[in-house]
């Protein structure tokens, strides 16, 4: 069967990023979509955010595209370029290798769900904007700028 059982699909909540950068993010809960269809090319995640909840730090990606729909609710995009709200039915892309990092924060008091699709590249480097830390190609844990790792969290 081709059919994804979202409910049976991969549940991720929470963050493995280092304390204090993961508090935002524990409440998220994505939904692996693309892994439960065996997708490898690409990642496709249901991500729920209930109120107060980050989707991630606000980062950027050297070589992997994303894009974002609002499938439901109301959330706060944020970029270089200042805040947008986007509601269900908006959408935002986000090129590979442009350094202007995003992230949604729900601020509104329902919770929100956002289908988030994705390159796959095991050659990309995550860079977060506002915080001293970086994930490198191939490494399951975070460093700061410098290159010195963070101790891991767990998720």
């Amino acid at each position: 069967m081709k059919k994804v059982d979202q409910q049976n699909a991969p549940l991720r909540q929470g963050s493995s990023y280092p304390q204090p950068y993961g508090e935002p993010c524990a409440a998220r809960r994505r939904r692996r979509l693309g892994d439960a269809a065996g997708l490898t090319g690409f990642g496709v995640n249901l991500l729920t955010l209930p109120p107060g909840a980050w989707s991630s730090q606000r980062h950027w990606h050297s070589d992997e595209d994303e894009f974002v729909f609002v499938v439901s609710g109301v959330v706060t995009l944020i970029t270089e370029a200042g805040e947008e709200a986007m509601k269900a039915g908006d959408c935002a892309g986000f090129k590979a290798g442009d350094p202007d990092g995003h992230h949604l924060v729900n601020r509104s008091d329902a919770q929100a769900v956002v289908l988030e699709i994705g390159t796959n590249s095991k050659d990309d480097r995550c860079v977060y904007s506002d915080i001293d830390m970086v994930a490198e190609p191939g490494e399951h844990h975070f460093r700061r700028k410098s290159g010195a790792p963070y101790p891991k969290a767990r998720s």
